[in-house]
């Protein structure tokens, strides 16, 4: 079936102060077609999208929208052209509601008068039907979990009617399930003659949902065709110029002594029941424990109760044998905790510092004497982990918004190392980062516990969680339902552990 083109970009270029994003790029938008664009961070597709979007205008070349060739200064005047974009970086207002969020600047009201309010719950409980999700028009978005807000996100496009709709890495905060049904939804909106942006890391999501790939490598298009015959190797030959960066190799070592230890952790959720209901794990030195679950299983919120972000939690904790008494964030990095939030734009980072001042943030305490801070030493540790986390920046002094999601993600792993910690907890430290990318990752987390650290990660990724763990528990609804070592483990096992139910008690418990 061959589907029409429905926006186009010729000789297209972006350049930024020292860097060129995109490079004379030739694009083809179908209508009625999921447009897959892949590329590692910093390839240039967030850019090409913006510019799309009317977020960005192009340095130079040009924009057609069918015969017509248009330049888009704003998303108001790209969104008249139909166009929507779900950024990976959720753009929602926290201390409003859903129906309002969907809604923002574009408001239904009566007689321009007044906002019908009611007409916006409406038509926001059709959009959650639609999209299979149980949300209530009048939930605030700071309520939601990571994953809910994407849907919001996605909802706030649908609303909109959008001819065009980018999806920028849709399915990074997303359960299987959900991912199941918003490729439902997709099917649904090509059938309409909408036009799909797809832009996602997980090289099996793209071919299963592509119908034409577009790939970019350091901004330029290395590969545009359709999505027939086209297979992982082949993406990932275009995209990095080689058959394939693979996960991390194992690195052999023997395990210290226990260097962390929970003992029955519970934490109750507002509803009444337990989003983490009696967890109890232990950590050796030098040892990777993988958490695998769905989301809403309670993994991320077991790590917060760790770091201290829920004080009224249940439960005793441990490092290196003595009790962890501390209650606040800052007592527990001083105890040698270490996290690395899910959320990297609201929890992870200042995005009006630099990259510099985002990386010391944590451990400023190390280069102070007195009341003086030492800026030459400051700038030679970032200088060193940016060389040892291959942070790709033009200077330490750039704002830490102007890297690419894989790159801001590797500062926020620095700025925990920089802490010295004896345990790093990484939640979904793989989010939002190309395959490059989270092979370098997971190659440092290996080196670093090689060399004593012991790791806790979360993930929903089986192939992650399976080639990275030395050993995995699996939890769903708040509890453990499952432990395996690298023997045990297969995908199946961990699948059928998540999907284990139970009821939940809240007696004998003691704050953490």
């Amino acid at each position: 079936m061959k589907h029409p083109i429905g926006l186009s970009i010729r000789n297209g270029t972006k350049v930024y102060p020292g860097t060129i994003a995109l490079s004379d790029a030739d694009f083809d938008l179908h209508l009625g077609a999921v447009n897959v664009l892949v590329g590692e961070n910093g390839a240039g597709k967030s850019t090409m999208m913006k510019v799309i979007a009317g977020v960005e205008q192009l340095t130079d070349g040009k924009i057609f929208v069918g015969d017509e060739q248009v330049t888009f200064k704003t998303t108001e005047e790209a969104a008249r052209y139909g166009i929507g974009i779900v950024f990976q970086e959720l753009n929602l207002f926290p201390n409003l509601t859903v129906a309002e969020n969907i809604f923002i600047a574009r408001e239904k009201t009566r007689g321009h008068i007044d906002i019908d309010k009611n007409a916006q719950r409406e038509r926001t409980r059709a959009l959650m039907e639609r999209l299979e999700q149980d949300i209530d028009p009048d939930d605030l978005v700071g309520d939601l979990r990571v994953g809910q807000q994407q849907i919001v996100e996605i909802a706030k496009s649908l609303a909109h009617n959008a001819r065009i709709l980018i999806l920028d890495e849709p399915t990074s905060a997303l359960s299987a399930a959900e991912v199941e049904i918003l490729f439902r939804v997709i099917y649904d909106l090509k059938s309409d003659g909408v036009g799909i942006v797809y832009i996602s890391h997980r090289l099996e999501e793209l071919i299963k949902i592509g119908d034409y790939i577009t790939v970019l490598r350091d901004g330029v298009i290395t590969g545009a065709r359709s999505m027939e015959g086209v297979d992982v190797d082949w993406i990932v030959r275009n995209m990095i110029g080689e058959s394939g960066k693979d996960f991390a190799k194992e690195i052999e070592h023997p395990f210290g002594e226990e260097v962390f230890r929970a003992e029955h952790v519970s934490l109750g959720s507002s509803g009444g029941g337990l989003l983490v209901d009696d967890v109890s794990l232990s950590l050796k030195h030098g040892e990777i424990l993988g958490i695998y679950g769905l989301m809403g299983a309670g993994r991320s919120e077991f790590l917060e109760c760790a770091i201290g972000r829920h004080p009224q939690a249940m439960g005793k904790l441990f490092i290196d044998g003595e009790l962890l008494s501390e209650k606040t964030v800052a007592g527990r990095i001083k105890r040698g905790l270490a996290l690395i939030p899910e959320d990297r734009k609201n929890d992870g980072l200042v995005q009006i510092l630099s990259i510099r001042e985002n990386m010391t943030l944590s451990s400023l305490m190390q280069f102070t004497r007195g009341f003086h801070m030492s800026l030459a030493r400051e700038k030679s540790t970032v200088a060193d982990f940016v060389k040892r986390m291959t942070i790709k920046i033009a200077s330490p002094e750039n704002a830490v918004s102007s890297l690419s999601g894989g790159n801001q993600q590797k500062v926020v792993i620095s700025k925990a190392l920089m802490t010295g910690p004896k345990v790093l907890l990484m939640d979904e430290p793989s989010r939002g980062i190309d395959i490059g990318a989270k092979a370098e990752v997971f190659r440092v987390m290996r080196k670093l516990a090689a060399e004593g650290l012991g790791i806790i990660f979360v993930t929903s990724d089986l192939d992650e969680v399976m080639s990275l763990s030395d050993r995995i528990l699996v939890m769903s609804n708040g509890r453990i339902t499952g432990e395996f070592d690298r023997e045990t483990a297969t995908n199946g096992a961990l699948v059928e552990a998540s999907a284990i139910g139970h009821t939940t008690t809240t007696d004998n418990k003691e704050p953490a």
